[in-house]
């Protein structure tokens, strides 16, 4: 064991210390998983090396999948993990560390109530604000939205009406579905010119609905679109939502940890007025994946949704603390989906415990600086221009037509965005996604990695409108042949 796990911790180790050029999107990834598809044969008998098969191991993992933790993975939202975050979830796995009930897991739950308690205080969120760790965003947005419906809905369920962005994660109409609402319930408001959901629509569909005998109980905001990092405003929807009586839920997966920063705090400014917020750790505070966090204003709703009563074998001698001890602890189990829960906290804590926060809003900073250092580039770069941004180290831009001819039609344009953003996948060096604003493919970057140098991201835009005026330069006019051109001359005369 000791052998095999050395040998594993020295490839996790290469990996995590790897140049910061190295290729985000190895160049065998299809290649190699088609070979899997087809030479997958049950294992029947152990294995005769087992230090030659994780070596093999250690090839298709570094082979034959994108890493969205280097820095030239630029695209959705990367997930540049830390070391610490790593042993964390080892160290949890390992010693099998129970976490749904505090009688066997009382460090567990202390440690993770402790560092729910810092991620409140660090995005500025309410006293008394709580919650849990889950796995995944997805899991997130459904724990708060069926506590929401459960709220603000209640026996009226079967009427009840979600109001959304149409620059909202999927996750949440999917969280809506889940829960019940067809798309006939779901009102998907159309964003406004800087992509944000737009109050005055907003209240005139609410009172709408009302008159109709809807019954209107949640709106749900984003602290970051994937798209285009903008922030709806918080301040006027809470203010709004608490006239009406609605629950304000506000998905901040990637972007709420920019509170840790003065500027993001100044753009997050009405984060703590929700009645509930998601983050995704596993996003911008560089833990492993999976490792996603829930927060209400007023927890108590949480029980009220997932509490149980306990059957006896938790029951028997397990509703009190050890002797001794003071029951100050909470019973995750009851605040949620899952029972047997993995131990996603201890990743965030050590990571903290290490590192300190100052190194994690350092690191945020460093996000925000290199956006608007490339928005300061592209503006600066002639045929390229700024579409959206910097918004919370998102930028999106579009490459101008040059050069003599007629110029492409916004259909050739977008095509080649595409084109490109396929091209750079497959040299592997850099990943761009294209994303759609007001109708136009654009390109779009995401900075949250710190380890991305701002040269390194120069070269990739700069390569980017190189790529795109290859692909929409009109091809030179054929010179005319002699008869062509005798022909020519005797039409004009």
């Amino acid at each position: 064991m000791r052998a095999l796990g050395l040998r594993a911790l020295d490839m996790l180790i290469d990996h995590v210390a790897a140049p910061s050029d190295s290729t985000p999107v190895p160049a065998r990834t299809a290649g190699g998983a088609a070979a899997l598809l087809r030479d997958q044969p049950v294992p029947h008998a152990a294995v005769d090396d087992p230090a030659a098969l994780l070596d093999e191991l250690h090839l298709l993992l570094r082979d034959g999948n994108a890493h969205p933790d280097r820095p030239g993975f630029l695209a959705f939202v990367p997930s540049p993990g830390t070391f610490t975050g790593v042993l964390g979830a080892a160290l949890a796995t390992g010693f099998a560390v129970p976490t749904g009930w505090r009688l066997t897991g009382p460090v567990a739950s202390a440690i993770e109530s402790a560092t729910v308690g810092w991620l409140v205080e660090l995005l500025g969120l309410s006293e008394g604000t709580s919650g849990l760790f889950v796995p995944g965003g997805s899991l997130a947005n459904l724990t708060a939205l069926t506590a929401a419906r459960d709220a603000r809905a209640g026996e009226e369920s079967h009427r009840a009406t979600a109001y959304v962005s149409d620059q909202a994660h999927f996750s949440v109409r999917r969280a809506l579905h889940v829960l019940g609402l067809g798309a006939d319930r779901v009102r998907i408001l159309p964003s406004d010119r800087a992509q944000r959901l737009p109050l005055a629509v907003l209240a005139e569909r609410v009172g709408q609905d009302r008159r109709q005998g809807s019954c209107p109980f949640l709106v749900v905001a984003s602290a970051g679109t994937t798209a285009t990092g903008a922030v709806d405003p918080l301040p006027e929807l809470a203010r709004f939502c608490a006239e009406e009586g609605l629950w304000l839920h506000v998905d901040g997966a990637y972007g709420a940890p920019a509170a840790l920063t003065d500027r993001g705090r100044r753009a997050l400014a009405g984060l703590g007025l929700a009645d509930s917020v998601t983050v995704d750790a596993h996003k911008w505070l560089f833990q492993p994946a999976e490792t996603s966090c829930v927060l209400l204003r007023e927890p108590a709703h949480l029980r009220r949704s997932f509490g149980v009563e306990l059957p006896p074998y938790l029951a028997a001698d397990g509703t009190a603390p050890p002797s001794g001890a003071q029951d100050d602890g909470v019973d995750f189990l009851q605040w949620g989906v899952q029972h047997t829960r993995e131990f996603r906290a201890l990743r965030l804590w050590l990571s903290l415990k290490t590192f300190g926060a100052d190194a994690f809003r350092s690191a945020i900073d460093r996000g925000l600086d290199t956006a608007e250092e490339i928005a300061r580039h592209i503006d600066a770069s002639p045929g390229l221009a700024v579409v959206t941004g910097p918004a919370l180290a998102v930028v999106t831009f579009r490459p101008l037509p040059r050069g003599p001819g007629p110029a492409p039609t916004p259909q050739e344009q977008d095509r080649a965005v595409d084109e490109v953003c396929r091209a750079l996948m497959d040299e592997g060096h850099a990943l761009v996604m294209a994303v759609t604003v007001a109708g136009r493919r654009v390109f779009r970057l995401c900075t949250i990695n710190p380890r991305i140098e701002t040269a390194q991201l120069r070269r990739v835009v700069d390569h980017i409108g190189a790529l795109w005026q290859t692909r929409t330069a009109a091809p030179p006019s054929p010179r005319p042949t002699p008869s062509g051109q005798a022909r020519a001359e005797g039409t004009a005369g």
